[in-house]
């Protein structure tokens, strides 16, 4: 099983969501540990091949984002966890994919690190 790893503030931001979220995107983070797919995560738009999914969970009148990558050898890496606050269409703000790109950009140096144990 592959460890979690959790940039930024994902770990906190998830947290802070509300209990039946946290319990939705625990068992789909635990999924990707083992090689598998939550039957909810899909790829996220903009990233290519890189192997970045999101989970999305209605709750509470929120939208809440899970996203993570399970393209990296040494762990899952837990990427952005927020709550959508647009109230029109689907995409996700320019700067949550923002910070996503970052974020991944950290996970790869993180796990190139790892790389020589």
């Amino acid at each position: 099983m592959k460890p979690l790893s959790w940039i930024g503030s994902s770990q906190d931001d998830l947290r802070s969501m509300p209990g039946g979220v946290r319990q939705a995107f625990g068992f789909a983070l635990y999924l990707a540990q083992t090689g598998k797919k939550h039957e909810n995560a899909k790829p996220l738009q903009g990233f290519g091949s890189a192997g970045v999914l999101e989970v999305v969970k209605n709750e509470q009148g929120g939208t809440y984002r899970a996203v993570y990558t399970v393209r990296l050898k040494k762990a899952i890496y837990v990427l952005h966890c927020f709550q959508k606050k647009s109230s029109s269409g689907r995409s996700t703000a320019k700067k949550d994919i923002d910070l996503i790109h970052a974020r991944l950009a950290r996970a790869i140096e993180i796990d190139k690190e790892k790389g020589h144990d």
